[in-house]
């Protein structure tokens, strides 16, 4: 076996090796008990530390998150191939033929003028590989573990394809007020469970909103809370400065602290 504290650098099969080594006999404990299912929020909790490194331009955090994703989707791999269904390699192997399928304007004779046209294509190659023959078993498919704002645009943009969307962003506008009429109609009832539908479609509408102006809902929102946190923060800092005890404070006069961080903010 490779001393693998000798080495000055490693490679992709190094880490295939050490993670097998780490469930084998004879390795780590924790690593040997570990399942798909016990460290699934792992992947998604990495996954979310790469964007961080992105969104900071960090380069060097950037290669490290990548690392730690990578170790993911060889730990899951490796626990399968101790079950002989499948390793590290059949899994390169077919998202190398997946891309090798979904590119024909690179690798065969298709010919493509524009993104929209690979984005047209590898859709309809997507769906004709997973047997779709609509875009409703499509939108079947969206994963409901994405984000729900995710997941919405993601539906929308599936019954777009299909022809089903408003023409312009105006029909949008209308969906939208109307939907928040009857949250308001809904709230006024009492049912906490109609509050809970008609909000819920108000959301979904605001995706569509966003979706006609190009704008990430996802991205918006990270970004309104952002601004939000950092004017609380103000707020709180001036309160503290004139002795106002917050929770004791009639809104109205912490609204006033808040146009006073707001205004510090623009200057």
């Amino acid at each position: 076996m490779t001393d693998y504290q000798q080495k000055e650098t490693y490679g992709f099969s190094d880490l295939c090796e050490i993670m097998a080594i780490l469930r084998a006999p004879g390795g780590c404990p924790w690593d040997a008990e570990q399942t798909h299912a016990s460290i699934k929020r792992s992947l998604i909790e990495e996954t979310y530390e790469v964007i961080e490194a992105i969104n900071k331009d960090d380069k060097d955090l950037l290669c490290e998150e990548l690392g730690d994703v990578l170790l993911q989707v060889v730990f899951h791999a490796q626990m399968e191939a101790e079950q002989g269904t499948f390793d590290i390699g059949a899994v390169c192997d077919g998202i190398c033929k997946k891309l090798i399928e979904r590119h024909p304007h690179v690798f065969g004779t298709v010919q493509v003028d524009s993104t929209e046209q690979v984005l047209d294509n590898w859709d309809a190659i997507k769906r004709k590989s997973k047997k779709q023959k609509t875009q409703g078993e499509a939108m079947q498919k969206v994963p409901l573990e994405l984000p729900a704002l995710m997941r919405a645009e993601k539906i929308q943009k599936k019954a777009k394809k299909a022809g089903f969307d408003w023409p312009t962003v105006d029909g949008a506008w209308e969906a939208l007020h109307s939907e928040l009429e009857e949250l308001r109609a809904a709230q006024s009832g009492g049912d906490p469970a109609q509050i809970e539908n008609e909000l819920g479609d108000v959301l979904f509408s605001v995706v569509n909103v966003a979706r006609f102006l190009k704008v990430d809902p996802e991205q918006a929102l990270t970004a309104a809370s952002n601004k939000f946190l950092s004017r609380y923060l103000r707020v709180e800092d001036l309160a503290s400065q004139r002795g106002i005890d917050m929770p004791s404070t009639p809104i109205e006069e912490l609204d006033k602290l808040w146009a006073e961080a707001k205004k510090q903010e623009s200057n």
